[in-house]
């Protein structure tokens, strides 16, 4: 194989699945494939000796439940350059035969390695993935990229990075964690949350609906929803539907509390041209009654108007009419659709940090269960190993 020319036009990997299989899998039948698929890698990984970790959407599937996510088709795992150069040389194009209680009569696995591994340029846009680990029955296969060492990179030492793009600095992968991942023993990044925070962001850790599933945080399952309705869409489309409607009254409250305030401004207007209809002339005053000292004036002495006359056919002594004033607006209240998010948000935030705290419960009995069972291996394997040791003595 290594001397095969692939053009470099040409995804070398990309045929892998047509080339053993012409048919998809069903939803239950791929699920146990690809268990299967990930068992028999990472026990081959194990007995050759080649250190492996979980990665991307396999490495969100251990973070729920410690399986594959069941709407993923494949699988996604990272080796060192030293390690792929490895399997290069001694590996590639092996079969590897195994049998299982799901597959009694056996099932052939291929670690195929693609001859472009070599070029660790990030350019190299049509050859991302360095090997794959395939299920030569039903075209399913594992990933595998190169976490390599970018000498160059502006961010300085200790920068990994892969020809898919992805970059980490060493400290977030290195050292590995020991884990199981269905039902065998895995390893994973060291900083794990913080890099699947940065590439599916915090709500993928605490998302319970997703893809047609739901999570039973009961049984630890991700159960497929009957109706092919996102609860996520349903709830953001009710939702824009009840602020829609509710903008729709405040516009029409608006527009009527404009209305009868410019009514109210057009009265007072009106008023206000009556009373200064004559602006020029002053008012006359009404002729003294006898006896009225009040009324009487000096000799000699005009009447001093008021400030506003008095409206024609109005009393002297009548105050003026005063334009009514609009009384002011109370200060908007918040519209309820503000409220009702705000309250949803508090709810979600709540909900995610509860979420958050089971799963690190959950992580921390599976790595206690984890180590009871490491340690439970260890003693059956000295177990066995006196036992051997006795016979052979006998």
């Amino acid at each position: 194989m290594a001397g095969l020319l692939i053009p470099a036009s040409c995804t070398y990997l990309s045929l892998t699945a047509p080339r053993f299989a012409d048919k998809q899998l069903g939803y239950r039948e791929r699920k146990h494939a690809l268990s299967n698929l990930i068992q028999t890698y990472l026990a081959t990984f194990q007995d050759i000796g080649v250190e492996t970790w979980l990665m991307h959407g396999t490495l969100l599937g251990w973070w729920w439940n410690r399986k594959i996510l069941p709407w993923d088709s494949d699988s996604d795992v990272q080796v060192s350059e030293a390690s792929m150069h490895y399997l290069a040389s001694y590996y590639n194009m092996s079969v590897f035969h195994y049998k299982t209680p799901r597959i009694p009569e056996g099932r052939d696995y291929m670690l195929e390695v693609n001859p472009h591994y070599v070029n660790r340029e990030q350019t190299d846009k049509l050859n991302v993935i360095d090997a794959r680990w395939v299920d030569t029955t039903s075209g399913l296969f594992i990933d595998i990229t190169t976490a390599r060492y970018n000498y160059t990179h502006p961010a300085g030492e200790g920068m990994l990075s892969c020809k898919d793009g992805h970059e980490y600095r060493d400290t977030y992968i290195f050292p590995l964690r020991d884990t199981f991942f269905e039902g065998a023993p895995a390893k994973i990044p060291f900083a794990y949350k913080e890099l699947l925070e940065a590439e599916y962001k915090q709500k993928a850790l605490t998302l319970t609906d997703f893809e047609g599933h739901h999570f039973d945080e009961e049984k630890l399952e991700w159960i497929p929803v009957p109706e092919k309705i996102d609860p996520k869409i349903e709830a953001e489309k009710k939702r824009k539907e009840e602020e829609k409607k509710k903008k729709e009254e405040e516009d029409k409250k608006r527009v009527e509390e404009a209305k009868k305030a410019k009514e109210g401004s057009k009265k007072a207007e009106e008023q206000n041209k009556g009373q200064k209809s004559d602006p020029g002339s002053a008012p006359v005053p009404a002729p003294p009654q006898r006896g009225d000292t009040a009324n009487s004036q000096p000799q000699g002495q005009q009447p001093v108007p008021p400030n506003v006359g008095p409206a024609q056919g109005q009393q002297q002594d009548s105050p003026p009419p005063v334009a009514r004033q609009p009384k002011p607006r109370p200060a908007p209240e918040p519209p309820a659709s503000q409220k009702a998010a705000e309250e949803k948000q508090i709810k979600a935030d709540a909900k995610r940090e509860e979420i958050l705290k089971k799963a690190e419960e959950r992580r921390k009995a599976e790595e206690e269960k984890a180590v009871k069972a490491e340690e439970k291996r260890k003693l059956d394997d000295e177990k066995r190993k006196a036992d051997e040791e006795k016979k052979g003595k006998i």
